[in-house]
């Protein structure tokens, strides 16, 4: 039935298929309908950075950034949603189109740059869901906040989403922002991690509830990088890492249609990148701090992949687009043979 939709929301410009698309699954939850396209999935808990996780298969951030569907999407069986990235002011983002599909590869680029409603909004949005399971919510930082002071607006995003989340994710890696990514590197790297760390412990002891804090992370690093970053998550107290983030490589999509936009590339191209990311922090980590694996996702032997290079749960955003809300049973099936084995 998916596949007959999908040809449909294919049809209709990127943004408005997006658009619908979210608002159908959230009234399919309303009328009780979503078992008509989601397929049960099995529970598989597992505990990872101190949270219990129905299942290992989770929603990436950037589907739903003003956390306006949390509960159409949680009746399709997701182990946990990460909404976001939100910015501390709202923002419209990159002019359109700004969107595109890419289906002969099951990809997408998008140059998006952060467009939400800001952390009010989406706080009213979070705490009028019904949703009791997981929530990530992923936080970034304002375009035309200056790099020199992003970690204010990171700061203004941690102490706002702390009593409302069950992890926080830093997004440190959209390539759709100026200057964004040079936060992943060196001493602008260490200097967020410490005062974010700092307000972490602090919001703790205020709140008397740990929320952790994962970094999200960008596909296109050196080895020598990876490694670098890895031990500055562990020395700054990070409690997990997100790899990757949408690529900004265009190798694996010349010559196609819409091949040459800016942005960032997800979906199948990234499925390698990504898993290079992983097996590299995995071996740099030795299970000091986990890893949730994202990019290229599109089918179960993808996402059994992602957890045997060293991630402890995985992610999907482009796959589900192409597959449906099937996609999250095959994956989640695939995890749990692959661990029986």
């Amino acid at each position: 039935m998916y596949s007959v939709l999908r040809r449909i929301l294919f049809c209709l410009p990127t943004e408005t298929s997006h658009h619908l698309s979210l608002a159908s699954v959230s009234l399919l939850q309303k009328c009780g309908l979503s078992g008509l396209f989601a397929k049960p999935v099995a529970s598989a808990p597992r505990t990872v950075m101190g949270i219990e996780f129905p299942n290992p298969v989770g929603l990436a951030a950037g589907l739903d950034k003003d956390a306006k569907h949390i509960n159409g999407l949680s009746a399709l069986g997701f182990g946990f949603i990460e909404v976001g990235t939100v910015t501390p002011k709202a923002q419209p983002g990159n002019p359109q189109p700004r969107l595109f599909r890419l289906p002969e590869a099951e990809a997408i680029i998008n140059r998006m740059g952060f467009n939400n409603l800001g952390l009010d909004h989406l706080l009213e949005q979070v705490k009028a869901s019904k949703f009791k399971g997981v929530l990530g919510i992923n936080i970034g930082k304002n375009k035309d906040t200056p790099a020199e002071n992003a970690v204010d607006d990171y700061l203004l995003g941690l102490r706002a989403v702390y009593p409302h989340a069950s992890y926080v994710t830093v997004n440190l890696s959209s390539p759709n922002t100026p200057g964004l990514r040079d936060l992943q590197f060196g001493q602008p790297l260490i200097d967020l991690l410490a005062a974010l760390k700092a307000a972490q412990l602090a919001l703790a002891e205020q709140y008397g509830r740990y929320v952790p804090m994962a970094v999200k992370i960008a596909p296109d690093m050196a080895e020598d990088d990876i490694r670098r970053v890895a031990e500055v998550f562990v020395e700054q107290g990070i409690d997990g890492v997100i790899a990757t983030n949408t690529t900004i490589a265009r190798d694996a999509v010349a010559g196609l249609a819409h091949g040459e936009e800016a942005g960032g590339l997800s979906g199948k191209p990234v499925r390698d990148s990504s898993t290079k990311v992983i097996r590299i922090l995995a071996d740099a980590l030795q299970g000091r701090l986990p890893i949730i694996g994202v990019g290229g996702i599109s089918d179960g032997e993808s996402a059994a992949e992602k957890i045997a290079a060293g991630a402890s749960l995985v992610q999907i955003y482009t796959g589900f687009i192409y597959r449906g809300p099937a996609l999250i049973a095959e994956a989640a099936a695939a995890i749990a043979k692959q661990e029986a084995a």
